[in-house]
């Protein structure tokens, strides 16, 4: 079933400060995930699609700032609000230039906090963008694909994947093309062919309608 509620995890290390934004984000009706460092929160990504990211720069481990920044290179593109003791300037500056959305320091003001939470998800999950071809419509926003109206299960690279052919219909993607959109890494062209296999397997598991014709020498297009 489709999650309707809006999800946000929030990343803070000083316990009972966590608790208390989760009481107050939890009040205003949102669901929360909290995590006292970013040591689960990787998994938790992989696993789940939250609308927000809230969180510390001060964390064990891993400083907030450089944990953001390694995930907008991996492609997450969640909007990430920034909480911090460090105020300076610079410091805000480099945690925009990291990937932050917003930056609020510390100590901060809840209303503020749930004012800016509700401008940016007013941003980004405003009117749905549905992308269709043949019997498939995928929905961005809700990270959802239905294949003639029965949901499909797609892994988060696979449904990446699928994007990128319906953004791009009827239009030859070469193999080097979709490790630039898709892996955005040092992945190997071998990996293409692998997991566009294993979506060819889900989204068409007959093999009667071949929504990906291979294009030799060259690369993939949808038909």
């Amino acid at each position: 079933m489709q999650r309707k509620e809006t999800l946000i995890a929030v990343v803070e290390d000083e316990g009972d400060l966590l608790e208390l934004i989760e009481y107050h984000l939890t009040k205003n009706g949102y669901l929360v995930e909290g995590f006292l460092s970013t040591k689960h929160l990787k998994r938790f990504l992989d696993e789940e699609e939250p609308d927000l990211l809230i969180i510390d720069r001060n964390l064990p481990g891993e400083e907030g700032s450089e944990f953001v920044h390694q995930l907008r290179q991996e492609g997450y593109d969640t909007p990430v609000i920034f909480l911090s003791a460090k105020s300076s300037q610079q410091d805000i500056e480099l945690g925009f230039l990291r990937g932050g959305d917003d930056y609020i320091s510390k100590p901060f003001n809840m209303g503020e906090l749930l004012l800016r939470v509700k401008a940016i998800l007013r941003r980004t999950k405003g009117p749905q963008e549905l992308l269709g071809h043949r019997d498939i419509l995928l929905n961005p926003a809700k990270r959802e694909v239905l294949i003639g109206g029965e949901r499909v299960e797609l892994t988060k690279l696979e449904f990446d994947l699928l994007e990128i052919f319906l953004r791009n219909r009827g239009v030859v993607l070469s193999r080097a093309y979709l490790l630039d959109q898709v892996w955005r890494d040092l992945a190997q062209e071998r990996s293409v062919t692998v997991a566009i296999n294993r979506l060819r397997e889900k989204i068409d598991p007959d093999r009667t309608k071949e929504y990906i014709e291979p294009v030799r020498g060259i690369g993939y297009k949808l038909r």
